[in-house]
C-alpha cells in the first residue's frame, strides 16, 4: 500500500468515526498534509495545518515554550508533543499529528539525519514515536509521513476499540 492509500485509510477511519485531525509539521514541510488532503472528500476529516519549520514559529503558533527550545530543543520529543497538543488546541480537531526531526543531510542540535519525532495528540492524550531512519533527505521525509499515517489510523481504531 502506497503512503496515498494509507492516507485514504486515515481518512475513511476518522470519516467513520465523525472526527477530524490537524497537522503540525516542521521537518515534512507539508508534505504530510498533502497526503491528507490527497483523498477525495478529505475536507470533512482533515482541518489545516501548519507548516512551522522556524523556530519562532514553533513557539507562537503552536505553543513550544522556551523551555522546551532551551532544554530539548526543537528535535526532541518534547517539542514534538507540544506541537501536536498546540496544533489540535489551535485548529480544533480530535486528533492531530507533528513532525520534527533531522531530514539531513548534516547534523542538527547534535542530531543526525534520521532523527525523527512524530507527536500523535488524541482524545486520551499526547504520545511521541522517536525513530532513527535511513536514507537521504527525501526518504527520510516520506518515511516520516508514513510512520505519521501508521500511527494516527493505529490511535484512532484502537480509541474506538
Amino acid at each position: 500500500m502506497d503512503d496515498t492509500d494509507l492516507a485514504a485509510r486515515v481518512h475513511r477511519a476518522l470519516l467513520a468515526r465523525g472526527q477530524t485531525v490537524a497537522s503540525a509539521e516542521s521537518l515534512t514541510g507539508g508534505l504530510l498534509g498533502g497526503l491528507l488532503t490527497a483523498t477525495s472528500g478529505s475536507s470533512e476529516t482533515f482541518r489545516g495545518g501548519v507548516v512551522s519549520y522556524a523556530t519562532d514559529l514553533k513557539q507562537r503558533l503552536l505553543r513550544v515554550s522556551d523551555e522546551v527550545v532551551r532544554e530539548h530543543g526543537v528535535v526532541s520529543a518534547e517539542c514534538a508533543e507540544q506541537m501536536a497538543a498546540g496544533v489540535r488546541d489551535l485548529l480544533g480537531g480530535d486528533w492531530a499529528v507533528s513532525t520534527t526531526g533531522v531530514a539531513g543531510p548534516t547534523l542538527q542540535e547534535g542530531k543526525p539525519p534520521g532523527t525523527v519525532f512524530v507527536g500523535l495528540a488524541g482524545p486520551a492524550g499526547v504520545e511521541v514515536r522517536h525513530l532513527h531512519l535511513t536514507g537521504d533527505r527525501d526518504a527520510v521525509r516520506r518515511q516520516t509521513c508514513r510512520a505519521a499515517l501508521e500511527a494516527l489510523l493505529a490511535a484512532v481504531a484502537q480509541a474506538t476499540e
